[in-house]
């Protein structure tokens, strides 16, 4: 099973394909999608709907993975990076994939085993679980390949419970 996890942004939207292959993950490509600041929002959600597309097209995950939006102080900001995430989810959409949703939270719980784990920690986490030679860079990309992994997770407990034996 091939799982892309994204950790949406506008100005950074990090992405992760990996597969699992029976009890093992590992990391097909990762990196980002990146738009300029002072660029109208228009233009950055067509360049990262492009991109989305041309990543969906060549690594061809089963199923993806979101982290959920965390709203904070900043509403403005939470709306914009939320428009990022529909155009992705837009084109995920048009490909027939199925989408999970999974909190911050979730993915630390998942990566880590504590759910109020530090960034630090849910990195370096990142880096041994798919034996990586360092921590993927910029963060959002490591946070990508974290709900991935926390996707992965997920379907093997819900596999155990349902007797499904791995592949």
């Amino acid at each position: 099973m091939r799982v892309l996890g994204i950790d949406p942004g506008i100005a950074i939207m990090g992405f992760g394909f990996i597969d699992k292959i029976g009890h093992r993950l590992v990391p097909v490509q990762y990196g980002s999608i990146e738009t300029e600041a002072g660029t109208k929002t228009e233009e950055r959600l067509v360049q990262i709907y492009e991109a989305s597309c041309a990543i969906l097209d060549k690594y061809r995950p089963d199923t993806i993975a979101v982290e959920k939006l965390f709203f904070n102080k900043n509403v403005t900001n939470a709306f914009i990076v939320g428009q990022a995430r529909g155009v992705l989810l837009l084109a995920a959409a048009q490909r027939g994939l199925p989408i999970s949703e999974y909190t911050p939270m979730q993915v630390k719980q998942a990566v880590v085993g504590y759910g109020a784990a530090e960034k630090k920690q849910v990195q370096e986490m990142v880096k041994m679980i798919l034996k990586l030679q360092t921590v993927p860079k910029p963060d959002d990309v490591a946070d990508a390949l974290a709900v991935a992994i926390c996707h992965a997770h997920s379907t093997s407990l819900n596999d155990r419970l349902n007797g499904v034996k791995p592949s």
